[in-house]
């Protein structure tokens, strides 16, 4: 079997994939990406250099011609493996960026699988979520534009893999049909508790499992993640509970969402809002190495994930594994994972001082919620496992296409 992998950010999402198929006897796999990546020694890639931002294109038109400049280079290196004599049994994709566009076109007897990561909508999602600020017309104009490299994608390719319902939802109806319900996976034998873990902060101190340690971890510090309520929450649980430590990790470069109107970046806004923090208590790391961020998940004893309706984070289910007491939003992603009391903890995204009351709870009598961080676990365990349940599945559907059969929807 010959399978081509195709992510800007390569291997993405289908690292485990890439490993299992490259284990494989008989089977080729060649990956195309932008960026460099030790590969195994059985898998060839092939990188392409990222398009200058269009010049000559205004407004909503410059991000479908970034995609199609994208997708022009990824058609070129695939045009150059055709014509080597490679031509995939399937083809797996990711739907953003644009890479994907053109590929049905050079390899048009190839089922295309597509890992369906999000669809913009202007109704029911992250735009127009924040109280006080419904979606304009702008907005919806904005949305659809975002959509159209997308829509292009999903109408040449074959099927999709989708990580979650939430996720799944967004799509329009006409492609629901074509998306099996798998999510990448989280490794469970890695992500687990350890009762000696210890966490070292930049001042030297060494935190332990039982001590008072609230965590929060985001991509970047942003109001897509609930920072701004995470951040005005503190100084009420920092005058309630002296010995607390607080742990944030997060960069601060334009993620998802607006940069602020007056300052630099949201570390800096929300500093200048709530005040100064005792920075013997209260640690910005930016980011840290992944080994290190499970320890600190293991010395939590609050983990605090908030989003708006938006893709679910890898990290909350690696800090459930590990046995977190996950505080999380009542938005839809973190519902379909967390029910409130039962394997986590849940408030709403923007009432900062619910937030602060249900830690300071936390912290009080910690042993009461030893049964949810079971029970957080064992969610993980039973449904995103890697290697019982989301890799098998991730490969079966991967089989299937190159068998040139339907698979299953997992729904």
């Amino acid at each position: 079997m010959r399978v081509l992998l195709v992510h800007p950010n390569f291997p993405g999402q289908t690292l485990h994939i890439m490993r299992a198929l490259a284990a494989r006897k008989g089977v080729q796999v060649v990956g195309i990406g932008a960026r460099d990546y030790p590969v195994p020694p059985n898998v060839a890639l092939h990188r392409y250099q990222v398009p200058d931002p269009p010049s000559a294109a205004t407004g909503h038109a410059r991000s479908f011609e970034a995609a199609v400049a994208r997708a022009d280079r990824v058609a070129r290196i695939a045009l150059d493996l055709r014509r080597g004599g490679f031509t995939p049994d399937v083809i797996w994709s990711h739907i953003g960026w644009g890479d994907t566009i053109f590929l049905k076109d050079v390899f048009n007897a190839s089922p295309l699988l597509l890992y369906a990561e999000f669809f913009y909508s202007a109704v029911g999602a992250d735009v127009g979520y924040e109280p006080g600020k419904p979606a304009t017309v702008q907005d919806a104009i904005r949305v659809r534009a975002m959509n159209g490299p997308l829509l292009s994608s999903m109408h040449a390719s074959d099927w999709g893999i989708v990580p979650t319902r939430f996720q799944r939802d967004r799509f329009p109806e006409w492609y629901k049909a074509r998306l099996s319900l798998v999510h990448e996976g989280v490794d469970t034998a890695a992500c687990r508790p350890h009762p000696a873990a210890r966490f070292v902060l930049p001042d030297g101190t060494v935190l332990h499992p039982g001590d008072e340690v609230v965590t929060y971890v985001a991509r970047n510090l942003e109001p897509y993640r609930g920072f701004p309520t995470f951040m005005r929450a503190l100084p009420a649980l920092l005058e309630a509970r002296p010995k607390v430590r607080v742990v944030i990790v997060g960069g601060n470069e334009a993620g998802y969402g607006r940069r602020p109107p007056d300052h630099p970046n949201w570390q800096e806004a929300l500093l200048a809002e709530v005040g100064p923090l005792d920075p013997s208590r209260v640690f910005f790391l930016g980011r840290i190495p992944h080994p290190d961020l499970h320890d600190l998940f293991r010395v939590s004893a609050a983990h605090v994930y908030l989003t708006v309706p938006f893709v679910l984070s890898w990290s909350v289910l690696e800090a459930m594994a590990i046995g977190a007491l996950v505080v999380g939003s009542t938005t839809p992603p973190v519902q379909e994972v967390i029910q409130d009391g039962k394997n986590g903890l849940l408030t709403d995204l923007f009432d900062h001082a619910a937030l602060a009351k249900r830690l300071i709870a936390v912290l009080e009598r910690p042993a009461d919620y030893a049964p949810i961080r079971q029970r957080a676990r064992q969610t993980v365990v039973e449904r995103y496992d890697l290697a019982r349940v989301c890799l098998p599945r991730q490969l079966a559907v991967l089989d299937a296409l190159a068998q040139r059969k339907r698979p299953a929807t997992y729904a």
